[in-house]
């Protein structure tokens, strides 16, 4: 039971990272917007992968998780 605790909030404390991206994220000029997004956009067509910007999130997020569990 105290693994599913943490687990609990740990999930609740990224919902709520992931909520504060979501009102916020659209301040932040750079995101989303970084060279290596691929963009493609025809006629009545348009695809968007945030390539670079996955990379540097998924970056960022490796090293505060390193933070987290190296205190203990």
């Amino acid at each position: 039971m105290e693994n599913l605790g943490k687990l609990l909030i740990f999930a609740g404390m990224g919902l709520i990272v992931l909520g504060i991206l979501f009102t916020f994220g659209s301040r932040i000029p750079w995101l989303g917007r970084l060279p290596g997004d691929i963009y493609i956009k025809k006629e009545n067509f348009t695809f968007y992968f945030p390539l670079a910007t996955s990379i540097l999130l998924s970056i960022a997020l490796s090293i505060i998780m390193l933070f987290i569990y190296r205190k203990k």
